[in-house]
């Protein structure tokens, strides 16, 4: 069976684990994921299972929590990422270095590695373009530092509405 994919055949879902990711506190940001080991660009780094919420549950009960700034667009709802899924914090398209992809079916989002990640670097997703908080709270340090890896990888910004969303799987 290949890593993260289900097993037609039984109820197991294969997850497989980077060790060398750990839960850090970003002076700016709160809690984040960070890699204590470099990444190579296309690493599926991890797999989280989801636990979905269908619109009406969300719209009484979740959107009134802190649920609201957790939880993934899924068909049919809402999906909160468990294990680390829920706890990458953001960056604004083209400066992300983590990408994930929804699997409907298996009710999993998978996170790769869209660069090479050095070590001790904060692994970030983007979020989408409406954020509901403001997005300038880095350093002038991790700005530069992004600035360069951009550089490195000659990402583009979107320049319609229609090149952003081709960077989501909704």
């Amino acid at each position: 069976m290949d890593k993260g994919t289900v097993d037609e055949n039984s109820d197991s879902i294969a997850l497989p684990a980077l060790g060398c990711l750990e839960l850090r506190t970003h002076p700016l940001r709160g809690r984040g994921v960070f890699t204590r080991l470099p990444i190579v660009k296309g690493t599926l780094v991890h797999i989280s299972p989801v636990l979905l919420f269908d619109h009406a549950e969300y719209s009484e009960h979740g959107k009134h929590t802190k649920l609201d700034h957790y939880t993934y667009c899924w068909q049919g709802g809402f999906a909160l990422a468990l294990g680390l899924g829920s706890m990458f914090n953001h960056e604004p398209f083209g400066c992300e270095n983590i990408g994930f992809t929804r699997d409907m079916g298996a009710g999993l989002i998978r996170y790769t590695a869209l660069r090479d990640i050095v070590a001790g670097e904060e692994l970030c997703i983007c979020y989408g373009p409406n954020v509901w908080f403001d997005v300038s709270t880095k350093t002038s340090n991790e700005q530069e530092s992004s600035n360069h890896a951009l550089e490195g990888n000659a990402l583009q910004q979107p320049q319609t509405a229609e090149d952003l969303l081709q960077c989501f799987d909704i």
